[in-house]
């Protein structure tokens, strides 16, 4: 079976959608089966990828709730890249399973028999149930970390999270890596955050970085990813880069057998 990634931080606006979008889109392209699963009552994964959201549809509120099973909730964007959409009614879930057995298992049992490469779950901006359920689902975390002030505050609340899900729910869990995203290298604070993010972290920093890039900025709101928007732009070499070291970091996990 293929590897879980949630990605995740706490703070909203610092490119957890755009990445799994986008390292989901390349995946695909270079030849994997990918699924994208929306866990962001937002929906934004899930117009980003071109699915209207409409009352009525299945998704990610109906396969958490055993009402649906996986295969019956997803919806294709391209022949290997396929996405399990949401909508509003996912904000009520947490309400929803505060009284099911075992709550923080939802979504591991919902993908436990998964026939995908790689599924990426887009995490909301809070560490909530449905956060913990991404978190006991997945293999690794990925962290985007915006190259602004403040980028580290909160991410030790963060990191204490997956070690409590690791300490008990969760024990194969492991960091894959941080990716500084919306990046500016012509002023000083974004080397700045980078060399203090890489002082946190070490070889966890992926060694892309994401460029501030308006191509990146527009190609959600035509329900597209970059390499189908503008394939030549900065954000899309970028994120072509980090989808392969993602693979080799993933495929690097399994062999070590961590």
């Amino acid at each position: 079976m293929g590897k879980i990634i949630a990605i995740l931080n706490q703070k909203g606006g610092v490119g957890k959608t755009t990445t799994a979008i986008n390292v989901g889109a390349y995946l695909a392209k270079l030849g994997h089966h990918v699924l994208v699963l929306d866990l962001d009552p937002q929906g934004n994964a899930t117009s980003g990828l071109g699915v209207e959201k409409q009352p009525g549809h299945i998704g990610t509120y109906q396969l958490m709730l055993g009402k649906a099973p996986l295969i019956d909730v997803v919806k294709p964007v391209e022949a290997k890249l396929h996405v399990v959409p949401t909508g509003a009614e996912l904000a009520a879930l947490e309400v929803e399973l505060v009284e099911e057995p075992d709550r923080e298992r939802a979504l591991a049992r919902a993908l436990a028999n998964h026939q995908y490469d790689y599924v990426l779950i887009d995490c909301p901006p809070a560490l909530s149930l449905l956060t913990v359920n991404a978190l006991t689902a997945a293999d690794s975390v990925l962290i985007p970390v915006q190259a602004e002030y403040y980028a580290l505050e909160g991410l030790s609340q963060l990191l204490n999270v997956v070690q409590m899900v690791r300490g008990g729910l969760n024990p194969q869990l492991e960091l894959l890596g941080v990716v500084m995203t919306m990046y500016d290298p012509r002023t000083s604070l974004s080397t700045q955050v980078k060399d203090e993010v890489s002082q946190h972290f070490g070889d966890k920093v992926f060694d892309v970085v994401v460029p501030r890039n308006v191509r990146l900025a527009e190609a959600p709101s035509h329900g597209k990813h970059i390499f189908e928007h503008d394939r030549w732009s900065k954000g899309a070499k970028a994120y072509k880069h980090l989808a392969k070291e993602v693979h080799k970091r993933s495929q690097g996990s399994m062999t070590d057998g961590s």
